[in-house]
């Protein structure tokens, strides 16, 4: 576990902007769910799913995306980047699913996890990935362009390829700062 410990005290994003081809073939992405498939999930709801974009799926995005944005006022340029410039991204869907005994916010946290799950599966096998939502991704537009139900919302955009080997690390919160020890 060793191993494992230090994999995460010294884990790194690759930036979006940075990450290049090869990416995942359909194989190894699958394994990598898998792996983002092993989250906290009370009642074994499955909150969430996962929809593979590829480059061309990506780059049909960035047009309705730009047209929201300026719909919108926004910046097109960075409300498109990401669908202009990636070769691979998992949308990880949050899907709400009515329970009488688990409450919506922890199917929000499991399909979070589920993200978070998905980067460090993608940077322990050797490659780049980073998270990235953003203004589209909030939009009910953006949604219905993944044909999602109204139960459903985009949790993140995972890209995912290759990126630099290493990244210099950035600072860090001061633990000291953020703990505190509950004594009765």
């Amino acid at each position: 576990m060793t191993d494992a410990l230090t994999f995460l005290k010294t884990r790194r994003s690759r930036p979006q902007k940075l990450l290049t081809a090869p990416v995942p073939d359909r194989d190894a992405l699958m394994s990598l769910l898998e792996v983002a498939a092993r989250v906290p999930d009370h009642g074994k709801l499955e909150p969430w799913r996962f929809i593979v974009l590829d480059k061309p799926a990506l780059r049909s995005l960035a047009a309705p995306v730009r047209a929201m944005a300026q719909a919108a006022d926004q910046d097109t340029d960075k409300a498109a980047f990401q669908f202009e410039r990636s070769d691979l991204a998992v949308v990880v869907v949050e899907t709400q699913k009515d329970s009488p005994k688990i409450p919506a916010i922890e199917q929000t946290y499991s399909a979070g996890a589920a993200c978070m799950q998905l980067i460090n599966a993608a940077l322990s096998a050797g490659w780049g990935a980073n998270w990235l939502s953003g203004w589209p991704s909030h939009q009910r537009a953006f949604c219905d362009l993944l044909n999602l139900e109204t139960n459903e919302r985009v949790a993140g955009l995972i890209h995912i390829g290759t990126g630099p080997a290493t990244m210099p690390d950035r600072p860090r919160p001061d633990m000291s700062s953020i703990t505190t020890w509950h004594t009765p």
